[in-house]
């Protein structure tokens, strides 16, 4: 409990940053809706100007921009790229940092297993996205109601929401096993950032593709799906849930039997 308490103050800045940097996102997308709303037809003949290649690849659904929903899932997007950069950063950084401070030495001399250390990590970890992800949505649902010219649906809202919390998992998930397999990482900013742009470009490609689509977390929640269904597609979640379970339980066992190199 008290490592637990320990990294989860460690994180405690940075979590509070990365909260208030996304609900300003959310704010400034969503501020621009209502004069968008009153010039819609003009927005859509614009946007009608665009490849539809180019369209798919942006996330832009001409039909239904001039909804909150609609208009929010496009500009979501980019609020889920800095989600998933926070949490990217996050799962490099409990593994390596004793690596690149130099304190390994003196934290495995505690009669505490590697297990017990990793777990309180993960859980302090964790509890910071969570953080993030509640806090988040709230703000985005009191801002929606704010600006919508028009009932919409919560349901559909909540939804887009939420995939914030299930891309950050996977994108947490990559960068514990990336940690473990390369603890060596000197800049926790930059590989976060390669990898994360990574698969945000993967995703634009991979959206031109239905079976693409898997290559990138960015797309396994499909917008457009969940604004007329009101669901997640449940393939892309089985997947996505796999790929998190597969990644914590090889960080599990490389972190147990790999030598950590101390001073």
């Amino acid at each position: 409990m008290n490592m637990y308490l320990y990294e989860l103050k460690a994180y405690r800045k940075n979590t509070l940053l990365w909260t208030l940097a996304l609900i300003g996102l959310a704010l400034l997308f969503m501020s621009m809706f209502p004069p968008i709303a009153k010039e819609i037809d003009e927005f859509r003949k614009a946007l009608e100007g665009f490849p539809e290649g180019v369209r798919k690849a942006l996330g832009l659904q001409v039909e239904t921009i001039g909804s909150v929903n609609g208009y929010y899932s496009y500009t979501f997007m980019y609020i889920a790229l800095c989600g998933a950069i926070q949490a990217m950063t996050l799962g490099i950084s409990i593994t390596s940092k004793e690596i690149r401070e130099k304190t390994a030495d003196f934290l495995f001399t505690k009669p505490v297993t590697r297990s017990k250390v990793l777990i309180s990590k993960l859980l302090a970890a964790l509890t910071s996205i969570i953080f993030t992800n509640i806090v988040y949505v709230s703000a985005a649902v009191v801002i929606a109601n704010a600006v919508a010219n028009e009932d919409f649906s919560l349901t559909a809202f909540l939804l887009i929401s939420l995939s914030l919390l299930v891309i950050s998992l996977i994108m947490f998930a990559l960068g514990t096993v990336l940690a473990v397999l390369f603890p060596k990482i000197k800049s926790v900013v930059s590989v976060s950032l390669g990898v994360v742009f990574g698969f945000f470009v993967m995703g634009m490609v991979a959206g031109l593709e239905e079976t693409g689509r898997y290559f990138s977390p960015f797309k396994y929640i499909d917008y457009a799906y969940v604004m007329k269904e009101e669901a997640y597609e449940w393939s892309f979640l089985v997947v996505g849930a796999a790929i998190i379970i597969v990644c914590l339980i090889v960080s599990f066992l490389v972190y147990k039997k790999k030598d950590i190199h101390t001073v």
